[in-house]
Order: C-alpha cells, then structure tokens, then sequence
C-alpha cells in the first residue's frame, strides 16, 4: 500500500527514522531507494535527535553522523529533529514555544557541548524541527508555483469542455423535433454500421473473437438448424472448434457445406425402379437404355439429396451473417470511444435501434432466399437431361467395354452433328441417294420389283437379324454389341447359340444374373454408372456453382449495397412515418438528466477555477 501511493511522481515523501536506528540497518531506506533511487523527492527526518547527542563527544563523530557518509548521497541532506518531552495537553501557541525551546538546546549542546563544535555552515539548516517546518513549506510552495499554469490550464480546459456539452445537449433536445437533424445523424448511424460489416466480412481481430465468435456447436445449436440432412457422419471441419465470426465463420461454413456434400453417396435403389427407368427407355431406340437409366437414376438422387444441403448452407450462412449486426454495434461503439467522436448520436432512440435491426435481418432473409433460388437453378441445370456434364469425362473401366465402346461412339456422333455444318467434303442424303441409283444391285438377279432394291436389302438384312424383345435389369451385357446406323439403332447379340438366346426371349435366368454367365448383370452396372454420374454432378454442383454462388450472393451485397439497401428500407418514406421512430419520452429524459449533471459540474469547476485563480495570484 506504502508503495502503491508514494509510486506517483508528483509526491513528496517523508521518511521518518529514529535516531537510535543506525544508517546500516535501516530496512524502510531500501524500500525508499526502489521507489525513488535519487531521492529527488523524498525528505528524510531523523527524530528524538536530543538522545543521540549524548553519545557524541568529538566534532568528527557527529560531522560523520550528520552527513550518514556511504549511506546517502552527498547532496541528500538528512533534518535531525527533537519535540518536547512534555506530553501535558498545552495550547497551540505554547507547543510551537516548547519546539523552539527544543530547538534552541540541540543548537547549543552542539556548539557548546562537543569537543571542536561541528560544521555549522554544512548541517546548521538542516538541524531543528522549525528549520524543517521552513523547507516543506518553501518546497510545498515551489511545487504550487510550477505546478499553477498547468493546473489553471486543465481547469480551463474542463470548464470549455463542459460548457460544449452543454450546448451540444441542448442542441439535441432541440432537434427531438427537427426531422432533418434526426434524418442526417440515423443516416450517418447507419452508414456507420454498414461499413463495420462490410471490415468484418473481409476479416477483423476487434472485438475480440473469444467472446464474441462462435465454435461451430455453438452455430448449430443457436441457429437451430443442427446436423446436415442426409448426413449420417459427424461433419467436423478445420478449426471447428475456434470462435470465429465474419468472413472467417462464413468460409468455415463453406468448408463444412463440402465435407457434407462429399459424404453423401448415391444411395442404393431397388430392382423395380432400375426394371422401370430401363424398361421405359427400352422402346425409344436402341442401345441407350442402360446409359439413359443410370443417368436418370444419378439426377434424381442428386435432387433429392442434394437440395436440402444447398438449403441448409444457405440458412448457416444467413445465420453467421445474422450475428454481425451485434458485433458492428459493439465495434461502432468502442471506435466512438477510442477516437472521442460519434457518427450519429442515436443513443436512446429504442424504436430506431429497433427498425434498423428489423431492416438488416430483413435484408439477410432476402438474401438467403435469392441464393436458395440461385443455387436451386443449378442444381435443376445440372441435373436437366440436356446438361453435358455426364459427357465431360470418359468413365473409362467403370462400367464395361460395351459401355465404353457406347459413350465413345455416343460423343463421336454428337461431335460430327454438332460441327459438321458445311457441306465442304460431305455428300448429301439425295446425292447419296442418287449415286445408289447408278449403282447395280448386289444380287440383283433376285430383284422381282424395280425400283424397291434397297428396302428389299433392308428388309433382307434385318430379318437375318436376331433382336431381344426389351432390355432386362439383370441382363449381362457381354456380347452386346452397339451399332449405330444411318437409319437407326439396332442391338445384336452375337456368339450366342440358341439355347442362350431362347434364355434371353423368355427372360430365363439370365434376366436375374443367376445363368451361367460370368459378367455382371446390367442392374449391378446401371448402380455404378448411376453412382458415378451422382458423383460428377456432385463436383460440378459444389466445386463450379454453388461456391462462387453463394459467395457473390451474400457477400458481394453485404460489402457494396448494405448501406443502400438500409436506406431504402429506413429513410425512403415521408417524415410522419420516419417520426414513428424516434417518439422516446424516455430518450429526452436521459437527455435532459444528463444536462443536469452537467450544469452541476459546471457550477462545481467554475467555483475552482476561480478560487485557484486567487490562490496563483498570492504564490
């Protein structure tokens, strides 16, 4: 405690010590040196200084005595004082003449009473309690005379202050009732706060992230959105367990949004809803039944267990968006108290505060709906049947060769209908035509009607041909080979004999996979390629879409238009309805309580102004 309040500067110390403690074995003088090494400030007074002198009888001994020589420094001087020893209750007047008595005596003993006197002109100042008396209040008044233009100064200062407080609240009482003052200083409030969220999204250390940010429990649970749907494994992203906020919290999310979309896989679907996507495409050409089911298969689970993530992400994002405006607020208002400035003193105004906070989470609703929106349009584009992303890449070894040997043919003929649009090299279908007719027939002697040579041949070849009935779930698909012709698609089932071909038209057990061929069945096929579609079109949804998406759908407002958008809601209507806002009786109360206070305080620095004012005069 000593120490605590003898630490300031500006204080002067008195250390008291009896004389009969030696210099050597003074505890407190230690201590003194750690608060002040040089002694600058401090007074040291050594008391009942009469019993000392009896011990002295040589002028070296007290001369050593008097300056504490290797103990203090040269230009310390210790005072060396004696009260009276008569402790009977006495007036005021007669104590000082007892101290005077005192001091008289000590003087004489050492001029009178020690062998060669000692040195006057070096410690006669310092001996006796008036001599002492003398230098404190010399040296209190040196400190009042240095110390009196500043003191004026800061009195000054303070008074100007709160005079301009006082104008400044009684120009604000005033504008309760102007509607222009009121509109200029929520504009400039909330300005204020679009701006601290846009520093938060783009990254901020203050306030402080421990207790304002939020672990990613902590966002479940006070959202109340919970676990991802369709996600039965615990998604932990990176730093899950940091409280973070702002655009560190949002990307976090975004990580978290992709762990949860990389878990989920095509789910498993049931023989009867393969036989009928297989079987209804059977009958509208050809071989493209088995890629067209896998691919129907693949977008239907992509919507129905992707669509409720993309919600989901977009309600966590609007959540961590949500929290911000709290944090803004707390940031305005450590910013107005560190600068000593305010952008728009609102204080008070509860229906204000009130509509600007309906405002802002409006505009985050708004926003979480637009990108709902947004990437549910994605996701119906790349799940449509007219989305390429199933044709990006080769699956190649996923499926089987005939497979393979399909989507290679399936691209080459997309690719030549696609480019081919010249007629540079190209013969037209009647040219064609036309060249057939100069042609003789093959065979032609068999030729019974002119003109119907090429339709005999087609019938011919296809009755040499031997065509399954519809496609099975579980039919095996080696052997099968793919033709696509100019006239159409035709399936042929080659090194087969009979019996295995009597199997397939009365759908014997080859259908089921349970013959005696090794391949697998065209059910187990269909699942891998439909699991491999889901997982492209996964990748397309999360690594190409949505990510940028939802970034530019929340972030780029909340950056560049929040301010706008607050406008719009809150200052874009007539002044009867903007009034509604600020009718606070409770808010010009304050106001008013507050102007009391200061009045008083002005009364009170005024009254010290001008008495210190006197008192500088008398130094």
């Amino acid at each position: 405690m000593v120490k605590s309040l003898a630490s300031p500067p500006h204080r002067i110390l008195l250390f008291l010590q009896q004389s009969s403690v030696e210099w050597c074995s003074s505890l407190w003088l230690d201590s003194i040196r750690e608060i002040d090494p040089t002694f600058r400030r401090t007074v040291i007074v050594v008391s009942k200084f009469d019993n000392r002198l009896k011990e002295f009888s040589d002028r070296w001994e007290v001369d050593r005595y008097l300056s504490a020589s290797g103990y203090l420094r040269e230009t310390t001087r210790p005072f060396f004082v004696a009260l009276p020893k008569d402790r009977s209750t006495v007036s005021n007047d007669e104590f000082r003449r007892q101290i005077s008595q005192v001091d008289s005596e000590v003087l004489g003993y050492l001029h009178d009473g020690i062998k060669g006197g000692y040195d006057e002109e070096k410690f006669k100042p310092y001996i006796g309690f008036c001599s002492l008396r003398e230098y404190l209040e010399s040296e209190l008044q040196k400190r009042y005379k240095e110390a009196a233009p500043a003191t004026l100064a800061l009195l000054e200062q303070r008074c100007s202050e709160v005079n301009i407080e006082l104008e400044r609240l009684d120009s604000k009482i005033q504008a309760t009732s102007d509607v222009s003052h009121l509109r200029k200083s929520a504009m400039m409030h909330a300005a204020s706060i679009s701006n601290h969220v846009g520093v938060l999204i783009d990254g901020a250390a203050d306030p402080a992230p421990e207790q304002w940010g939020k672990t990613t429990e902590e966002e479940r649970s006070e959202s109340g959105i919970g676990s991802w749907p369709g996600v039965t494994v615990d998604i932990k992203p990176a730093n899950a367990i940091l409280r973070l906020y702002g655009g560190a919290a949002f990307e976090r999310v975004m990580h978290e949004f992709r762990c949860a979309a990389y878990s989920i896989e095509c789910p498993p679907v049931s023989r009867e809803k393969v036989a009928n996507i297989l079987l209804a495409h059977a009958g509208r050409g050809g071989g493209r039944g088995v890629a067209e089911a896998a691919a129907e298969i693949a977008r239907t689970a992509a919507r129905s267990w992707l669509a409720p993530l993309l919600d989901t992400a977009c309600d966590r994002l609007a959540f961590v968006l949500g929290n911000l405006f709290d944090i803004a607020i707390e940031r305005n208002r450590s910013r107005e108290s560190e600068y000593g400035r305010k952008t728009g003193d609102m204080e008070g105004y509860v229906g204000f505060h009130a509509a600007l906070r309906h405002a802002y989470n409006s505009i985050i609703k708004d926003l979480a709906k637009q990108c709902k929106q947004l990437v549910r349009h994605h996701l119906d584009s790349v799940t449509s049947p007219y989305s390429q992303v199933f044709y990006e890449n080769d699956f190649n070894g996923s499926f089987g060769s005939s497979a393979n040997s399909y989507f290679r043919h399936n691209q080459a003929s997309a690719g030549s209908i696609w480019f081919e649009l010249s007629d540079c090299g190209q013969v037209s279908h009647d040219e064609r035509m036309r060249d057939q007719e100069n042609i003789p027939p093959e065979n032609n002697a068999r030729q019974k009607t002119p003109g119907k040579g090429m339709e005999a041949r087609d019938v011919h070849r296809e009755s040499q041909m031997t065509v399954p009935e519809a496609p099975s779930p579980d039919q095996p698909c080696d052997g099968v080979k793919v033709d696509v012709g100019p006239r159409k698609r035709i399936a042929r089932i080659g090194n087969r004999n009979p019996e295995q071909l009597m199997k397939v038209h009365n759908g014997g057990s080859l259908l089921f996979g349970n013959g005696d061929c090794g391949s697998r069945s065209a059910y187990t096929e269909i699942c891998s390629l439909a699991a491999q579609h889901f997982a492209r079109i996964r990748e397309v949804l999360v690594e190409r879409s949505v990510t940028s998406t939802l970034n530019s759908g929340f972030l780029t407002p909340c950056r560049d238009r929040l301010v706008v958008e607050l406008g719009l809601d809150l200052f874009a209507v007539n002044d009867e309805k903007f009034m509604d806002m600020f009718v606070s009786p409770a808010a010009i109360e304050v106001l008013q309580h507050k102007r009391q206070s200061l009045q008083n305080r002005q009364k009170v620095l005024q009254s010290c102004l001008t008495e210190f004012k006197n008192i500088a005069r008398s130094l």
